[in-house]
C-alpha cells in the first residue's frame, strides 16, 4: 500500500500546509465519505460547509476558498484543486493489470510482416495484421484488433474490445477505451435507380488522430470517403460518441458523452460539445466554441460564441425565450 506524510504530499502538488497531521496517507475519497489516514480535496465553494464534519485527515483546497483547518484535519493551499487532484491520482492510482510473462501473449495472432519497437506488450486473443507498426510501449489489452497497415504511435493504449480498422494513422500516448471502433465505414447510401432499395456508399479513406488523444468506451470514429476523418492533438472523446466520416477535430476539442458529429463536420481548435448535442453534416463549429448539452446545431458557429437549445441559437438569446415560455405557461 502506498503510503506518503503530509509533506510530501504538499510538495507533490507545490502546496503550503495549514494544521496539523501527524499521520500517513495511504488514500484519496471524496469529502463526505474520506477517513482519517485519506486525502480530500475542495475546489468549489458549496463544499467548503462540509469540511467541519468531515473526517479527512487533510484536505487540498484552492487558494481562493477560505478555509480553516480542523484540530483534527490539516489544509494543503494550492492554486487548483482540480489539478491537484490529477496530480494525485496519477500517485495513488493501481497498478495497470498484469498481462502476463511474455510481450506477445500464446494466443495473439500477429502477422509476420508487424513491426514492434521496444516495450510492446501483446494480450490474449489480440489480432495484429498485416505491415501494422506498433510504436515504443504501445499495449494492447485482450482481444483488440489492429488491421492491415495501420501504425500506432508510442506508448498508445488499446482496452479490449478496440477495433482498429485498416490504414489507420494513430498518435502517441493515445489511451482507446474499450469497445472503441475506429475506421469503421461511414455512413452513406443513396436510393437506387428503379427506386426500389438503397445504394451503399464506398469508403476508401482513414481516420487519422493526433497525440494525446483519449476516447472512451463505445465510440466510434468513421473513416473519410476519399481521404480522412481526423482528430487533433489533444482531443478528448467521451463514452458512446459518433464521430461521421470526413469530420476533422481541431487541437485539444472536448464532445461529453452521447454526442455526434455527423459527415463533413469541421470543429476549430478548443471547442466544446456538451452531452447529447448533436451537429448537422457539413457544419463549422469555428475555435474555442461551446455546444450546450442536448442542443441541435444546424449551421456554423462563430468562434467563442456558446449556442443552446434545438435548433441551436446564441445562449443569451435562447436563455431569454426560456424565461418567456415559462412566464406565458404561469400566465
Amino acid at each position: 500500500m502506498k503510503s506518503f506524510t503530509i509533506n510530501e504530499i504538499a510538495e507533490m502538488v507545490g502546496g503550503s500546509i495549514e494544521g496539523n497531521a501527524t499521520q500517513n496517507f495511504d488514500g484519496l475519497e471524496q469529502l463526505a465519505k474520506a477517513g482519517v489516514s485519506q486525502i480530500t480535496f475542495i475546489g468549489n465553494r458549496k463544499y467548503a460547509k462540509m469540511w467541519p464534519e468531515s473526517q479527512a485527515g487533510a484536505a487540498v483546497v484552492s487558494e481562493s476558498i477560505q478555509l480553516e483547518p480542523r484540530p483534527d484535519g490539516a489544509l494543503i493551499r494550492v492554486r487548483n484543486a482540480d489539478l491537484a487532484m490529477a496530480k494525485l491520482l496519477e500517485v495513488f492510482a493501481p497498478n495497470a493489470p498484469d498481462l502476463g510473462p511474455s510481450n506477445v501473449h500464446e494466443t495473439a495472432v500477429v502477422h509476420d510482416t508487424v513491426f514492434m519497437a521496444e516495450g510492446v506488450r501483446i494480450g490474449a486473443g489480440c489480432y495484429v495484421g498485416k505491415n501494422v507498426r506498433l510504436g515504443k510501449g504501445v499495449v494492447l489489452y485482450p482481444n483488440v484488433s489492429v488491421f492491415d497497415d495501420s501504425v500506432l504511435g508510442e506508448h498508445t493504449v488499446a482496452w479490449s474490445g478496440t477495433v482498429i480498422r485498416e490504414r489507420s494513422q494513430i498518435g502517441s500516448h493515445c489511451i482507446f477505451h474499450n469497445n472503441v471502433s475506429i475506421g469503421a465505414d461511414g455512413f452513406g447510401y443513396r436510393p437506387s435507380e428503379d427506386g426500389r432499395g438503397l445504394v451503399k456508399i464506398p469508403h476508401i479513406g482513414n481516420v487519422v488522430i493526433g497525440d494525446h488523444v483519449e476516447i472512451g468506451a463505445n465510440s466510434c470514429i468513421d473513416r473519410g470517403k476519399f481521404s480522412s476523418t481526423i482528430l487533433g492533438d489533444g482531443c478528448k472523446i467521451d463514452n458512446l460518441v459518433q464521430i461521421g466520416h470526413n469530420s476533422v477535430l481541431g487541437k485539444c476539442c472536448i464532445m461529453a458523452g452521447a454526442s455526434g458529429l455527423a459527415g463533413s463536420v469541421t470543429l476549430g481548435d478548443g471547442v466544446t460539445i456538451g452531452g447529447s448535442a448533436s451537429i448537422k453534416d457539413h457544419t463549422t463549429i469555428h475555435s474555442g466554441a461551446t455546444v450546450g448539452a442536448g442542443s441541435g446545431v444546424v449551421g456554423d458557429v462563430a468562434a467563442g460564441k456558446t449556442v443552446l437549445g434545438y435548433p441551436a441559437t446564441d445562449s443569451r438569446e435562447m436563455l431569454k425565450q426560456w424565461v418567456a415560455l415559462r412566464k406565458l405557461a404561469k400566465s
